[in-house]
């Protein structure tokens, strides 16, 4: 194959890589059923009757709300009420409310599946902390465990407990105080409010101040689905801030696993692939402090931190508002209206949160929205795949064709080529000029089989960016019991060991990805001869790149090795018709003879 042809194949893995690293680099972003309320607080009822009793003078409860290592360690001195984690429901929410720490244990969305079952949203381990303790002033190591008494009314569930200092002497000290934690929940929202009130009994400041900061709210471990790696295109976890007056997001870079800024924010998320997480903080000005660290059960723990300064009245209550829900636009930008939304907020610009498409979104979207209306008429997305790589194909033809023809046309003229340069092997400048004749001649143009190619590539890029984060393909199933996922590698068997670049898993689609790709390649330069280094660099070509994109694709979702596979299969059948079509031609042209004529003059007969 001559030196166009391997530039044109150098160009693709180029733009491909590029396109992908940009895409992926710089554009990734700088109320409650009346059954269940009345089920839950029958419970409440039955198991706790004195559920918010006022602050009692003695200590009921000796254990430690934070460590005892802190200065003027707390204690809960009111009653206690039952200590069994409840389960509370909305249309949109599964919640497992654990009394002890008044945080969240399980937090489930039940309008999105996950194998099956409503998808859990909080990853977290047997000995992980819940989501949305407290913590005493900036303190994140010791969180609150005491027991909370809890009532539910309505969309809310209030937990209450009372506190006190302790004192040198290990009694206590000061006059105690009420921590009443309270979620409120919307009629048809993914937002949820948290509402944080500290009332001292006597009329003074409240007595709570650790390192000038009053208490740490704190979502941990990590947003679900679960997961073993992340790797950074197909599964990842980021942490985007919105600074009040901004009207975009910047994506946070941590240094040594964290970060901390006491700007005010708008807000902060955890960002996953198909969900998040975005804590709207009140104008309070907090400090906010994001964490992500390794660990065992969790292997990737992010956390969010929202510390509180210290309060300087004998009341106070503080809103904190959460959107935990899935990255879909029609979800997040109904707080941008108040007439939208439960809690009647407004222009929070939760929608840019999302990991945005790269400069190609447009075509993302219009290639999206072909998917869409196929996947009604045929309701399989891996069969909507299929039948629009068809049509991207349908529409390309004329181009691939034009490209098609050239390379033919150029590997039928590599003797001719090759004799050029054994012609002048030490004169590149007249090399050039005898090719440029050569060019001129047969009329073919040099670059045909690159632009062609080229031009293919902004719908390839858009192509990997629909398919790699579509919301619908999460848990879309094409073929059952091979590819129950198209958002999931295809994975057939789990071995007992880890495969060195690979893991424990193996997936078919890459397999034969990679084998089409070096099929269509060696039919590509079926016919053509080269030099002997030609032949080298070609073989490692044809091999070298197939082999290397089967080790980045290996875990890409199973729906882009999909459209891939198929776009090689096309590329393979139009190959083949563009070959068989030139040997056809070949067989049947008319041989030229030359016949001596009169006075030696030759005479052409066919």
């Amino acid at each position: 194959m001559d030196k166009n042809t391997i530039l044109a194949i150098v160009l693709s893995v180029v733009v491909i890589t590029v396109g992908m690293t940009i895409q992926t680099t710089f554009f990734a972003p700088d109320p409650v059923s009346a059954t269940t309320t009345e089920e839950t607080v029958s419970q409440t009822s039955s198991t706790s009757t004195n559920a918010l009793e006022p602050a009692q003078s003695s200590i009921v409860s000796a254990d430690l709300a934070w460590g005892s290592s802190l200065p003027g360690s707390l204690v809960a001195v009111g009653s206690n009420g039952t200590s069994d984690p409840f389960t509370f429901e909305t249309d949109y929410f599964i919640i497992t409310f654990d009394p002890n720490g008044a945080g969240i244990s399980s937090f489930k969305l039940k309008k999105h599946l996950d194998q099956g079952e409503p998808v859990e949203l909080l990853f977290k381990g047997a000995d992980s902390n819940d989501a949305f303790l407290m913590y005493a002033g900036n303190d994140r190591t010791n969180p609150i465990t005491a027991n909370f008494r809890y009532q539910i009314v309505g969309n809310k569930v209030k937990f209450t407990q009372d506190f006190a200092l302790l004192g040198e002497d290990g009694k206590t000290a000061g006059s105690p105080f009420t921590i009443t934690k309270t979620y409120s929940f919307g009629t048809e929202d993914y937002l949820f409010q948290v509402d944080v009130q500290t009332t001292n009994s006597v009329n003074k400041a409240i007595p709570l101040s650790f390192n000038n900061f009053a208490y740490t709210l704190a979502f941990e471990p990590q947003i679900g689905p679960s997961f073993s790696t992340l790797n950074g295109n197909y599964n990842y976890r980021r942490f985007y801030i919105k600074e009040d007056g901004s009207n975009k997001k910047n994506q946070v870079k941590l240094s040594n696993g964290a970060y901390s800024t006491t700007k005010p924010l708008s807000w902060v998320a955890l960002v996953g692939k198909y969900f998040s997480l975005i804590a709207i903080p009140d104008a309070t000005n907090y400090t906010v402090n994001l964490s992500e660290v390794s660990g065992t059960e969790v292997p990737v723990q992010s956390s969010i931190y929202l510390s509180r300064p210290t309060i300087k009245s004998a009341s106070q209550t503080d809103t904190f508002r959460f959107y935990a829900g899935p990255q879909l636009k029609s979800d997040m930008a109904i707080y941008n209206d108040a007439a939208d939304n439960s809690f009647g907020v407004a222009d929070l610009q939760l929608e840019t949160a999302l990991d945005s498409s790269s400069w190609l979104g447009w075509l993302e979207n219009i290639l999206k929205t072909i998917l869409n209306l196929l996947y009604k008429l045929i309701p399989n997305y891996g069969v909507g795949i299929i039948i629009l790589t068809f049509l991207l194909k349908l529409i390309l033809y004329p181009i691939t064709k034009k490209g098609m023809e050239s390379t033919a046309k150029m590997a039928t003229l590599s003797p001719k080529m090759q004799e050029i340069k054994e012609k002048y092997p030490d004169n590149p400048t007249k090399q050039n000029e005898e090719m440029a004749a050569l060019y001129k001649t047969e009329q073919i143009n040099p670059m045909g089989g690159c632009l062609p190619m080229l031009l293919q590539f902004p719908i390839l890029i858009a192509f990997y960016g629909l398919l790699n984060k579509h919301f619908e393909l999460r848990g879309a199933m094409f073929i059952p019991g091979w590819i129950p996922d198209l958002s999931l590698p295809d994975t057939v068997f789990i071995f007992p060991f880890n495969l060195p670049f690979l893991g424990n898993e193996l997936h078919l689609l890459p397999i034969f990805y990679t084998v089409s790709m070096i099929f269509s390649m060696k039919i590509t330069q079926s016919g053509s001869t080269q030099a002997a280094g030609q032949q080298g660099m070609m073989k490692m070509m044809t091999y070298g790149m197939p082999i290397m994109f089967f080790f980045v694709l290996y875990n890409a979702p199973s729906g882009l090795i999909l459209y891939w596979s198929v776009m090689n299969a096309i590329s393979i059948l139009q190959q083949l018709h563009t070959n068989k079509k030139k040997r056809l031609e070949a067989e049947h042209e008319p041989a030229i003879q030359v016949f001596p004529g009169p006075k030696g003059k030759g005479k052409k007969r066919k």
